[in-house]
C-alpha cells in the first residue's frame, strides 16, 4: 500500500489503486447485493437511446478516449462523465450510489473497506452473468479477478461474485533505475535480486547511494517488492484474502523485512531517510541523487525523452522461476444498483478491458494489461509493458498486502519504520501483521 505522498504521486499518474477507509457506512442489509440480473444482453445498439453518468478519479486523456471511442461505435449512447479527485470520490461515493440522481458506472477502491462495503450493502450489480456473457474468466487473470469478487454472504474476498471489473491498465510495484548512471558507473542492468545486491555493492564503493527511500511519511513499496521475491503467490493472496491456514510468515514477510533491514545496515538507502518525505526522495531520485528507487509504476511521472533515463525492472523470485509482482488494475470499475441501462454500462466495462483500451493505455504513457500491445521503444514503457506481460502469463499478480484488514496500513507503515530505527525485528514486525489480520478475521467472523 502507499503512502499518502506516494498515493498522491501515482494518482495523478495512473489512478492508483490504493485502498483508502470509506467515510460513510453502507446502509444495513446485503440482499440486494445478492442479486444478479437474470437476463443480460449484449446488443447495445438495441438498447434505443441511452445516457450514462461515469464517475471516476482518472487523470489524463485516457478515459476520455475511451468514453469518445465507445460513443462512435455507439451513436446511441452518452456518456456523462465527472472527475473527482481520489479523496471526494471515495468518501462520498457510498452516498452517491443511493442517490436516484447518482452514477450508473464509477471507479471505486478494491477491498474491505470500499468495495466490500459497497457490495454488502447492495449498492453495486453482482455482475457474474456479465463475466459469463463476455468471457472475463477467459481474459483476466485469476488474480486480477479475485481482487473484485467477494462471496455471496460476504465473510470472504478473493472468491466468489465479481462486484467489480478491471480496466487494462496496471499499477505495480518494482525497481526504477537511472539507466546512465548505471552506464557511467559500468555495472550492467541486473535481472536477479542477487545481480541488484551485487550492483548495489559497486554504487556504494563508487561513493554513491544504491537505493533512493523516505521514511517520514511510512515508505512500504520496498517492503512489498522484496516480499514477492520470497513468498509465493499462493500464499500472498491466501493470507490477504483471510486463510486462516496461512501465516504472515508463510508470505515471506520475515525474509522481506530482513532484507531491508540488512540493506539499511549495509548504507544502501538514502542518508538521512528518517526525515525525508515521498516526495522530496522522488524528486531526488529524480534529480540523480540515488541509482535504484522502488516504487509504484506510474509514480515517476515521466514523458518525452525522460522515459529513456530510467528503465522498469520486474524481478522473479529468489529462488523460483516463476515472477510474483504487487500489481492491479489501476482501477475497480462498478456499475450502481439503481442503474437503468446495467447492460450498456457493462458492455462499457468490458470495453475499458478491451485491446483498444490495452493499447490507448500504452500509448499514452500508462502500463497496459490484459491484451499483448505494441510498446513504444522507450526504456521505461519497454520495461513496465514486460512486466505486465509477464505477471500476465505467469498469473503472477499478489494484491496490495493492506487489503488484509482495515488497519493493515498503519501496521505496516508502523514497523517498517521501527524496523529501520532498530526498535523492531523482522520477527516481531511479521507477528504484528499476523496479530492485526488475525483480529480482522475473529471480528468477521463475529
Amino acid at each position: 500500500m502507499i503512502s499518502k505522498m506516494a498515493r498522491a504521486a501515482a494518482i495523478a499518474a495512473v489512478g492508483s489503486i490504493a485502498v483508502l477507509a470509506m467515510a460513510a457506512c453502507a446502509p444495513g442489509g446485503s440482499s440486494a447485493g445478492n442479486t444478479a440480473p437474470t437476463e443480460v444482453s449484449d446488443d447495445v445498439a438495441a438498447a434505443g437511446d441511452v445516457t450514462l453518468k461515469l464517475s471516476d478519479f482518472f487523470q489524463g486523456d485516457w478515459i476520455v478516449q475511451m468514453i469518445e471511442q465507445f460513443e462512435e461505435e455507439y451513436p446511441n449512447v452518452t456518456i456523462e462523465r465527472t472527475q473527482e479527485d481520489w479523496g471526494q470520490l471515495t468518501s462520498t461515493l457510498n452516498l452517491q450510489l443511493q442517490d436516484n440522481g447518482g452514477p450508473d458506472i464509477a471507479s471505486a477502491n478494491n477491498g474491505w473497506s470500499s468495495l466490500g462495503t459497497l457490495a454488502e450493502g447492495g449498492l453495486v450489480v453482482n455482475l457474474d452473468p456479465y463475466a459469463e456473457l463476455y468471457g472475463w474468466d477467459d481474459l483476466v487473470p485469476t488474480t486480477i479477478a479475485r481482487q473484485n469478487q467477494f462471496t455471496d454472504d460476504f465473510d470472504t474476498i478473493g472468491e466468489g461474485s465479481w462486484f467489480a471489473s478491471p480496466i487494462a491498465s496496471a499499477s505495480l510495484i518494482g525497481i526504477y533505475y537511472n539507466a546512465d548512471k548505471l552506464n557511467e558507473l559500468g555495472i550492467e542492468v541486473p535481472t536477479t535480486l542477487d545481480e541488484v545486491e551485487a550492483a548495489a555493492k559497486k554504487v556504494k564503493a563508487a561513493g554513491q547511494v544504491p537505493f533512493s527511500y523516505s521514511g517520514l511519511d511510512g515508505n512500504t513499496a520496498a517492503l512489498l517488492g522484496l516480499q514477492t521475491l520470497y513468498g509465493s503467490e499462493s500464499d500472498i493472496n491466501d493470507f490477504v484474502y483471510g486463510s486462516p491456514d496461512v501465516t504472515a510468515a508463510d508470505t515471506g514477510l520475515t525474509e522481506a523485512a530482513t532484507t531491508l533491514e540488512e540493506w539499511n545496515e549495509a548504507g544502501w538507502l538514502t542518508p538521512n531517510f528518517e526525515g525525508i518525505d515521498y516526495q522530496t526522495s522522488l524528486a531526488n531520485f529524480l534529480d540523480g541523487d540515488a541509482i535504484f528507487r522502488w516504487d509504484y509504476t506510474g509514480s515517476l511521472g515521466l514523458t518525452g525523452d525522460r522515459l529513456n533515463d530510467f528503465g522498469y525492472i520486474q524481478l522473479p523470485q529468489a529462488d523460483a522461476d516463476t515472477t510474483v509482482g504487487v500489481g492491479a488494475s489501476a482501477g475497480a470499475m462498478i456499475i450502481s444498483s439503481k442503474s437503468e441501462n446495467p447492460d450498456v454500462a457493462a458492455a462499457f466495462l468490458d470495453f475499458l478491458m478491451s485491446q483498444d483500451a490495452s493499447q490507448a493505455a500504452v500509448d499514452l504513457g500508462l502500463v497496459p494489461m490484459l491484451n499483448e500491445v505494441e510498446i513504444p521503444d522507450v526504456l521505461t514503457q519497454t520495461g513496465e509493458a514486460t512486466a505486465t506481460a509477464t505477471l500476465d502469463s505467469d498469473d503472477g499478480y499478489v494484491p496490495y498486502f493492506d487489503w488484509a484488514s482495515p488497519t493493515m496500513l498503519d501496521i505496516l507503515t508502523q514497523n517498517t519504520q521501527l524496523l529501520l530505527a532498530g526498535k523492531t525485528t523482522p520477527e516481531e514486525f511479521t507477528q504484528a501483521v499476523n496479530d492485526d489480520r488475525d483480529a480482522f478475521l475473529a471480528e468477521q467472523g463475529s
